[in-house]
């Protein structure tokens, strides 16, 4: 049995993963594919580093292109991260007949079509699903378990420290800069936290959720964004009362073959099994049109979570070089790309309000919500003794983004509102 060989770009926390699981699961990965699966080279930055896991230094080398043009490596791994020499690297690797599966979710949510294009041109395969929801099977799903439905709606926690933040300020009555200092004294948040809590993380995974699920050709600025650092314990404590969660969610929606797609702070129901889904998890609800509602939960991140996702897509690629199929597993993005504009765009929306206290102010806010045609499902006003004015939480019926922005700018100019402090689009 000839073995296959891999070239690992990459030995931190997941590269490292990769490495256990191949060589502690040989027994069982053989019985899968029928042949050893070698770690033939990986690169590193420095060979010299001590490292968690004993690795025979003949294997390690800093020169990525020892890798690449090994005429004996039949596979790159790539969990190297970043994009500019990453993509070079991957690309080369392709032309010379080399399959690749690949975490980098960055590189796939700006390059994937191109990167897919290169691949079928040499027949070869290209993996990513660790690059969405860590260890959630999530891509296979949406490739192979939904191929025989139409999807119509993808939501999801698909960004676990943004997770772990809203849940701790839910649960502990914790601030967002405590809990964001907590977080990254975890190792959960980086250094610099902007790409997760300014939602572009998860906008990336959506991106790539949305190509699949709509079978377009979603591209990064087709995501309208919206971060949470600016989500106050207030705003959770007033969900919470209302029976609601604060949680960062990707929603992509079709109908009639119109899509959007945003990642926003969302007030979700309770009742709703992605309210519960709390720390680092991530969870993905999928709605199809024969099946449906239907959720994947799982951890998002993680050495051997993501690792096992990598693995997994390994031994696909290992079956396909058995079967003589390389190449033929691409998803095909025959679907025009219509995005909805903000007149079709529809949701509940909260809004909590700082007013005057003073008679006459409801019937002038609730007159602006009728100028524009927006129906409000209730109305609360109680006071807040850390707050002088009045504060009145509204919840509206379905309304068109249009619409509401067309309120907001109205407010500005209403002498009785001191401020919109929050407003957030709400599900279930």
């Amino acid at each position: 049995m000839k073995p296959v060989k891999v070239g690992l770009l990459g030995l931190g926390t997941v590269g490292t993963g990769v490495v256990r699981i191949v060589e502690g699961h040989q027994e069982d990965l053989q019985s899968q594919v029928g042949s050893p699966i070698v770690i033939e080279k990986i690169l590193v930055q420095n060979k010299a580093k001590s490292r968690s896991i004993s690795i025979d230094s003949s294997k390690l080398t800093e020169d990525p292109w020892e890798i690449i043009s090994n005429p004996d490596i039949d596979v790159i791994v790539e969990v190297m991260g970043g994009i500019g020499s990453t993509k070079e690297y991957i690309m080369e690797a392709l032309s010379r007949g080399k399959h690749v599966v690949t975490a980098n979710k960055d590189l796939m949510a700006l390059h994937g079509p191109e990167i897919l294009a290169k691949a079928q041109e040499h027949g070869c395969d290209v993996y990513y699903e660790a690059s969405v929801a860590g260890g959630i099977p999530i891509i296979r799903t949406l490739v192979e378990g939904f191929s025989s439905d139409r999807i119509t709606k993808i939501m999801g926690i698909v960004n676990g420290t943004t997770n772990y933040i809203l849940s701790k300020m839910s649960l502990e009555g914790a601030s967002y800069d405590d809990v964001l200092k907590e977080a990254q004294e975890l190792g959960y948040a980086e250094s610099d936290p902007t790409s997760d809590v300014e939602g572009l993380d998860a906008a990336r995974k959506m991106t790539i959720l949305s190509t699949l699920g709509f079978r377009a050709k979603v591209a990064l600025d087709d995501v309208s964004v919206q971060g949470m650092s600016k989500v106050t314990k207030d705003d959770i404590l007033y969900a919470k009362r209302l029976g609601y969660e604060v949680k960062l969610l990707g929603i992509a929606e079709r109908q009639d073959d119109q899509f959007s797609i945003s990642v926003q702070p969302t007030m979700v129901k309770k009742s709703h099994p992605i309210a519960s889904v709390n720390g680092v998890y991530n969870a993905v609800y999928v709605y199809g049109e024969a099946v449906g509602e239907t959720m994947f939960y799982g951890p998002g991140a993680g050495e051997l979570p993501t690792a096992t996702s990598i693995v997994s897509d390994l031994v696909a690629v290992v079956k396909n070089l058995k079967l003589g199929v390389n190449g033929k597993q691409s998803v095909l993005t025959y679907k025009e790309k219509k995005l909805k504009s903000d007149e079709q765009i529809s949701s509940k929306y909260f809004l909590l309000l700082h007013v005057d206290d003073r008679a006459g102010v409801l019937a002038q806010i609730t007159q602006i919500f009728a100028e524009y045609e927006v129906s409000l499902e209730s109305v609360l006003q109680q006071p807040n003794p850390n707050n002088p004015d009045a504060e009145i939480i509204v919840i509206t019926h379905d309304a068109n983004k249009a619409a509401i922005q067309k309120v907001l700018q109205k407010f500005e100019s209403l002498d009785v509102i001191r401020k919109v402090k929050s407003v957030y689009r709400v599900e279930g």
